[in-house]
């Protein structure tokens, strides 16, 4: 019988790289949940493909941001709720563990996902599920744009989950996991609070716009990689079909980063599994404890800037917690937070 908690020095991950089917034009929930499960379904084939190929020493898979939906375009956020979204203890959490019972694996992803907690919302959520088939972490994302997230239920979200459940960390076999979401690679604090609470790999599920030049995002996650002395397995989407966006628009670039800031591989545009490399948990756990220079996360000064940030009040908390909001709801709040700015002379 296999030891699901026996910890492993070294394994082999992967970034895989799948096309995101959007769900915009599908009619009603029923219709969405027979394409979800048509990409499950495709899904487990090539996770058994890829498998085969890397070793079964491949232990950790990381896909790409909202790979089972796409994204809302225009709809409110009870429409999306309602149409899109996955329940907590849903059918296909249940699927996607069922393959990572039959592989042995431990498998990351991105939804949308509904809270009992919150009936009127959904978060965007990175989620782990281990090689037993059980969901081990649960991560909301904190920066979006346009869609809700646990800052704009503060009070409330942190009665009911605690700083903890803000920042989670998966203590597993295959080291401490952590989740960032797409763009929230290019918050510095997101990953320094995950870093401080032990991660020693960020999970990565983004689409994003691919180029052979250095992207922000992909300077961003190198330097998240360094700064905090862990590896990123970054996962892009290889395009968007069903939508009116061109579908190569975020299609390649999936990488593995290891906590020095070296690619350790990378892919190219379109379906793929080039993206697998050697994350080497010992060495980086020699590195954290080696006194020096390069020592990075142990030579923190904390207590520098934590006055700086008590003391300031950017973007708004709670602002959906009482309320019904719609759409606009979200670019009204970041034009009256840049005017708050301005008049305040920080912009």
């Amino acid at each position: 019988m296999t030891d699901y908690t026996q910890t492993l020095d070294s394994f082999r991950a992967l970034a895989l790289q799948v096309t995101c089917h959007a769900v915009n034009q599908a009619r009603d929930r029923q219709e969405v949940k027979l394409m979800m499960e048509k990409v499950i379904t495709r899904l487990a084939q090539q996770i058994a493909a890829s498998i085969a190929f890397i070793g079964s020493d491949c232990r950790l898979i990381v896909l790409p941001e909202y790979f089972l939906t796409g994204f809302p375009m225009g709809e409110s956020v009870e429409t999306w709720a309602n149409k899109a979204c996955l329940e907590i203890n849903g059918a296909e959490y249940e699927a996607l563990g069922k393959i990572a019972q039959k592989y042995n694996i431990f498998l990351a992803g991105n939804a949308y996902e509904l809270d009992p907690n919150f009936p009127a919302l959904y978060f965007q959520t990175c989620f782990v599920i281990d090689p037993v088939g059980t969901v081990v972490l649960r991560y909301r994302r904190l920066n979006s744009m346009f869609a809700p997230t646990p800052h704009d239920v503060w009070d409330k979200y942190l009665d009911c989950y605690g700083l903890e459940g803000v920042f989670p960390i998966a203590k597993t076999a295959i080291g401490n996991l952590a989740a960032l979401a797409s763009e929230e690679i290019l918050y510095p604090e997101v990953a320094r609070c995950l870093a401080m609470r032990g991660a020693e790999i960020f999970l990565h599920s983004t689409s994003e716009i691919y180029s052979k030049n250095l992207t922000p995002k992909d300077a961003a996650k190198i330097t998240r990689a360094v700064e905090n002395m862990a590896y990123v397995v970054s996962a892009n989407t290889a395009g968007l079909a069903n939508s009116p966006i061109p579908i190569g628009s975020v299609d390649g670039g999936s990488k593995i980063i290891d906590y020095r800031g070296l690619v350790l591989a990378e892919t190219g545009p379109g379906e793929s599994m080039a993206a697998f490399a050697e994350i080497d948990l010992a060495a980086l756990r020699r590195d954290r404890h080696r006194p020096g220079l390069n020592n990075l996360l142990a030579r923190q000064r904390f207590e520098l800037y934590a006055q700086s940030y008590s003391q300031s009040n950017f973007y708004p908390a709670n602002t959906m917690l009482n309320q019904p909001v719609d759409r606009k709801h979200f670019i009204h709040t970041q034009a009256q937070t840049i005017e708050r700015l301005s008049e305040l002379g920080i912009i």
